[in-house]
């Protein structure tokens, strides 16, 4: 198992860098999302591309190449203690042949963000570095709902005994498990699928989505399925899976295809394209009660 490293928690007086790695950002909804940072003590700064959008194709923020040249400036600066992206979208798959990742993962530094950016995560996550799925910088109304949970996680993450909470979560599978917490969003990962950036997680395993209808959760779940990508998972967080056609049938859908595991399992945690986005270490030793949806840190997620 690669050695797990931690980057230091942040403090005030930070200063912390905003990326768009996928689609471009809205100036006003990141200014709103950065002065919240800046209540925290932090020194905000937007690389160059974050607020760039490509003229060819509107759903990125700028080129591959301007993406990931800012991303590697980002992480390397050594004024920066943290990296937050600004949202997801679509495009850091398309980034990943231009980063040294092996590079990237040698800075331990703080890492934000969810959705898209699962692709990074899974590969910072799979070289031993801890990293936060939450609320993003240019995310208003996550941060106004989830904000204090962000921080805690980031400034003191011993306060932070229960990753579910307060939400909570209901037992699909009871038992105790114990793991990293690794996953994300369920459509990346599946992409990931045969490139070089592809992980087959052993341990507690996070899983959201948004605008995925009931079918194709079936078919995102049954191509990691017959891939093996389960055969080392420990145990099962199933998160928000939002805006699908039949909210009900893809719940079904997911028990259907993930209960026969017969692995701990619980549903309902408040992690996802919700409001309240609680933000979760990936990455971190964890420990999952599923009879009572608690899901414990067994260590602080930053030093």
């Amino acid at each position: 198992m690669t050695e797990l490293r931690k980057a230091r928690r942040l403090k005030a007086g930070d200063r912390v860098a905003v990326v768009a790695p996928a689609g471009p950002l809205k100036a006003e909804r990141l200014e709103a999302g950065s002065d919240q940072l800046r209540g925290w003590g932090l020194e905000v700064e937007v690389m160059p591309s974050a607020l760039a959008r490509d003229e060819r194709l509107p759903y990125l923020a700028g080129s591959d190449e301007a993406r990931a040249e800012d991303f590697t400036n980002a992480w390397l600066d050594d004024r920066f203690q943290a990296v937050f992206c600004g949202r997801g979208g679509y495009g850091v798959q398309r980034m990943l042949p231009l980063l040294d990742l092996d590079a990237l993962a040698a800075v331990e530094k703080v890492f934000v963000g969810f959705s898209d950016i699962t692709a990074l995560h899974e590969a910072l996550n799979a070289r031993g570095l801890v990293t936060v799925h939450g609320p993003m910088a240019a995310g208003v109304e996550q941060l106004a709902t989830g904000g204090d949970r962000l921080r805690d996680l980031l400034f003191a993450p011993e306060k932070i005994t229960d990753l579910l909470a307060p939400r909570g979560a209901a037992t699909v599978v009871p038992g105790t498990a114990e793991g990293r917490l690794l996953g994300g969003n369920l459509a990346l990962l599946a992409a990931s699928l045969g490139s070089p950036t592809a992980v087959m997680p052993a341990g507690i395993v996070l899983l959201e989505d948004v605008s995925e209808d009931g079918y194709r959760v079936d078919r995102l779940l049954t191509q990691l399925l017959r891939a093996g990508w389960f055969d080392q998972v420990t145990g099962l967080v199933i998160g928000d899976f939002s805006e699908a056609d039949d909210g009900g049938l893809v719940a079904d859908v997911v028990r259907e295809r993930l209960e026969p595991l017969q692995v701990p399992m619980v549903t309902g945690a408040a992690i996802g394209h919700e409001d309240l986005n609680l933000a979760v270490p990936l990455g971190l030793p964890t420990r999952l009660d599923a009879t009572n949806g608690v899901l414990q840190p067994l260590e602080p997620a930053f030093q």
